[in-house]
């Protein structure tokens, strides 16, 4: 059954930043290549679609009169603030708009790490230990994991504010880093045990129940064992990080995180699509990084790389998260595209 539906998003090129504004302020906003392939993908379902904008372009829209969709498909990450990606969300809970992801309080929850850990804790999900540290904090007190340490932000995404000097190995560098963030970020750091080893990211679709994707690698200059290494902005932004899918590793680890992606899915209330990032320990175990209810949906991001794995093009995977939302709604008859 084909719908009117709304695209919600922030492109990068709306961005009005400020003069002391870091290098990377814009990274999770998304290309125009991004929408017009999600609204192509839309479309040859034969859905109707209706690009929206941004939060204030919505509620510009909504109090209009002029937004006729049945469904709104969101992706907008917000401009500024620990609660921008909850904005579009709750405007449309508001004014009772369907729309396709998680709600305001769980993009709330995740996009502020520390809420999130706690979340993750409380289930038993397995996270690095941490702590959160500003420039006033006494960060010997603080400090009762030891060294190394990891230094990110506290509520951005896409790499942003990780550079090779986020890895910290004494009190020195630790308060520097703490200051890099503090200052150019304008908020509390997050500091994490760091975790030697290496990297994965698990795709989560649907809700009931919801069901792990195939699990994806990253590898750095070929290299999959990462060890002491990460994947910074830089890497991002200079395409330097390779993702292999399936990821060559055992099928008793891989079973793990794909459980563990599902668990961390549901602590946070997730809703039709997400994508979870881990760590895993030289000795085997795997820690949640984070999770990411609104992974970018471009063809070229890690999220869709599976598809590969499971036989389906963007299209099919795009449609796929749609029907979950209208399953999950009501709005949907029958069983969900194959």
């Amino acid at each position: 059954m084909s719908k009117i539906i709304g695209i919600t998003y922030d492109l990068k090129g709306d961005w009005q930043g400020a003069s002391d504004d870091p290098v990377d302020a814009a990274a999770e906003l998304d290309g125009h290549k991004t929408i017009e392939c999600l609204k192509a993908a839309l479309e040859s379902a034969g859905h109707k679609v209706v690009l929206i904008g941004g939060a204030r372009q919505l509620i510009s829209r909504v109090t209009g009169g002029d937004l006729k969709v049945d469904i709104v498909f969101n992706i907008s990450e917000g401009f500024k603030g620990r609660n921008r990606e909850s904005q579009v969300p709750a405007i449309l809970d508001l004014y009772n708009i369907p729309f396709v992801g998680a709600d305001a309080l769980t993009l709330g929850v995740t996009l502020d790490k520390v809420v999130a850990k706690k979340c993750f804790i409380a289930e038993g999900i397995p996270t690095a230990r941490y702590f959160k540290a500003t420039l006033e904090d006494n960060l010997f007190a603080l400090n009762t994991i030891g060294f190394p340490l990891f230094v990110k932000t506290l509520h951005e995404g896409t790499s942003k504010g990780i550079t090779q000097a986020s890895r910290v190995a004494d009190f020195e560098q630790l308060k520097a880093q703490v200051e890099h963030i503090n200052r150019n970020y304008k908020q509390p750091a997050l500091v994490e045990e760091f975790i030697k080893g290496t990297e994965f990211t698990v795709g989560v679709i649907g809700n009931n129940p919801p069901v792990a994707m195939p699990v994806v690698q990253y590898a750095i200059a070929g290299k999959t064992a990462l060890g002491n290494e990460f994947y910074s902005y830089r890497h991002v932004a200079e395409k330097l990080v390779e993702h292999i899918c399936p990821a060559p590793i055992d099928e008793k680890l891989a079973k793990n995180l794909q459980e563990l992606a599902v668990r961390a899915y549901k602590s946070v209330d997730c809703r039709d699509f997400g994508r979870v990032d881990f760590r895993v320990d030289e000795a085997g175990k795997p820690y949640v990084l984070e999770i990411n209810p609104l992974p970018n949906l471009s063809p070229d991001d890690v999220f869709v790389l599976f598809g590969k794995v499971l036989k389906m093009s963007y299209n099919q995977i795009i449609n796929k998260i749609m029907d979950e939302a209208l399953l999950r709604l009501g709005l949907m008859e029958g069983s969900l595209q194959k």
